[in-house]
């Protein structure tokens, strides 16, 4: 019986979830982290969308608008990861992973991208669960890009 008791307490014990002796619980609180360092965001596939009347002159004005508020969004912390798809096959342009935790939310923000609202871009939003650790990517990127987009 002690055996079969020992044995169950050590199966138990391997199942405990560690203590991690190097978690901040300041930059958690900031970054807006869970207890396992994670949150939610609205994660977003931008699409070719169904205009195809425009010419390459509005293209090229939507694209630039496009970009304009990439960066606003991301200075304003709302969006976290921009970037495009390499070419595919399935009509995927780019991602946004947004700093917001509804659909809702990411909507509305979405619908401030130029090229979105003239249809260049069709988008799918969905929740998405990640480290909270990504809020940091932007401060990061500063300091790796010789060059600004």
């Amino acid at each position: 019986m002690k055996k079969i008791l020992f044995l169950l307490f050590i199966s138990f014990s391997a199942f405990a979830q560690e203590t991690n002796t190097t978690y901040d619980e300041k930059l958690a609180k900031e970054l807006g982290a869970d207890e396992y360092g994670m949150k939610t965001y609205v994660f977003c596939i931008l699409k070719t969308g169904s205009n195809t009347t425009a010419t390459k002159e509005e293209k090229a004005k939507y694209f630039e608008g496009h970009m304009a508020n990439i960066n606003r969004l991301a200075k304003e912390g709302k969006l976290v990861v921009a970037g495009p798809f390499m070419k595919n096959d399935r009509n995927y342009r780019g991602i946004f992973i947004f700093n917001c935790s509804t659909v809702e939310e990411a909507q509305k923000l979405v619908e401030t991208d130029p090229a979105v609202k003239a249809k260049i871009f069709e988008v799918e939003l969905t929740p998405w669960y990640s480290s909270a650790a990504l809020m940091e990517i932007s401060k990061n990127h500063d300091k790796i890009a010789k060059t600004k987009i």
